[in-house]
């Protein structure tokens, strides 16, 4: 097993990358999506952290549909991070701009699969080994903010089911689409859970083969926070055995798990621990998101990760068994009362997850 660090575009800096280094981790997590692009006072105020809520379900605006990941760019931001004793294993999330209607099954949906499947290649042509992706319309939506964590670290979760206004036009997956490609672009249509795995499997066909021939696996998301419905949009992984069935939709090497501990947690029934086992012992996580809860939806909240409902160690201890050999991530954590909020909360997170891989 390795340790890992995520980083949002933007901290894609010298300083972040010693940061990540010094905390223990070889390799890293990226997110090319600008989450934060043009938001405005409805972003995040610590653009570091996690994007929470904001106005209209909105982050800030997608990227370019025409700026698809070039093999170029790639090179020059792996080499970036190899200059700094890093390597690159994953990118995670495409921009809404990419693949819209792919989400939607709109009137693009054949075309921008064109384009992520050159996308796939660049990412092949590189040597990135994995893409995670959320295969969702709603995207994340109905957290707050609040002092959850031990000694009152600022923290976030749900405090109780939150009748959220549905999906506004142009928006999809908390990111507002470009004006000349949102007119009648829309995910307020009401949509049964089936029609959206019915386009899911649709993309899978579609993909997998090229992510095979790439030498790059795709690795799924669960639904955070993992309700039945977000914001009047169905969710696909909700449960545990909803994993399978994303497996079973296309078999393939390159269909594989973004596992996220603490989506799986919160979710309303089955056990993080059980589900860990089964799907490593198929080997089918890609990498790990390594966060701990208290609570399941929809009353819970994001702690330290040696505080939750979640026995990390013996996660640890399930993956070391059927010789897991993949990274793991914090993905986020409370942030600590002090000049770097951001940077003490990584930091005691990594430094947990380092004593715990090293005594496992």
């Amino acid at each position: 097993m390795k340790l890992g660090f995520g980083l949002y575009r933007h901290m894609l800096t010298a300083e972040n990358y010693a940061f990540a280094k010094q905390c223990g981790a070889t390799h890293l997590v990226v997110h090319l999506v600008d989450y934060f692009n043009q938001a405005g006072t409805s972003g995040a105020v610590n653009a570091n952290n996690q994007p929470v809520n904001a106005e209209g379900g909105c982050w800030g605006r997608a990227g370019d549909p025409d700026q698809l990941w070039e093999a170029e760019t790639l090179h020059r931001i792996k080499d970036e991070i190899e200059s700094h004793g890093l390597e690159w294993y994953a990118i995670e999330n495409f921009d809404p701009a990419h693949w819209h209607d792919i989400l939607l099954a709109g009137p693009l949906r054949d075309q921008q699969i064109e384009g992520v499947k050159t996308m796939i290649r660049a990412v092949g042509e590189v040597g990135i080994p994995v893409i995670g992706y959320n295969f969702s319309l709603a995207g994340v939506s109905g957290r707050v903010e609040g002092a959850y964590a031990r000694g009152g670290a600022l923290s976030v979760g749900m405090e109780g089911r939150i009748d959220e206004q549905p999906v506004a036009d142009g928006i999809v997956w908390n990111m507002q689409l470009d004006e000349s490609v949102s007119e009648g672009t829309s995910a307020r249509a009401r949509v049964p859970a089936e029609d959206l795995w019915d386009r899911l499997a649709y993309f899978l066909r579609e993909v997998l083969p090229v992510a095979e021939e790439a030498g790059v696996k795709l690795a799924l998301h669960p639904d955070d926070p993992p309700v039945d419905r977000l914001r009047d949009m169905p969710r696909l992984v909700n449960r545990p055995e909803l994993y399978q069935k994303v497996l079973d939709l296309v078999d393939s090497p390159s269909n594989t798990l973004e596992f996220c501990l603490g989506t799986l947690s919160e979710m309303p029934t089955g056990d993080v621990h059980d589900a860990t086992e089964r799907y490593a012992a198929q080997d089918k996580i890609a990498y790990v998101h390594f966060r701990n809860v208290v609570g399941k939806v929809p009353q819970y909240k994001e702690v330290f990760v040696d505080e939750g409902d979640i026995n990390m160690k013996r996660i640890l201890s399930i993956l070391n068994e059927h010789h897991y050999e993949g990274v793991l991530i914090p993905d986020h954590t409370p942030q600590m009362t002090c000049d770097a909020p951001w940077h003490a909360g990584m930091a005691y997170a990594m430094g947990y997850m380092n004593a715990l891989l090293q005594e496992v």
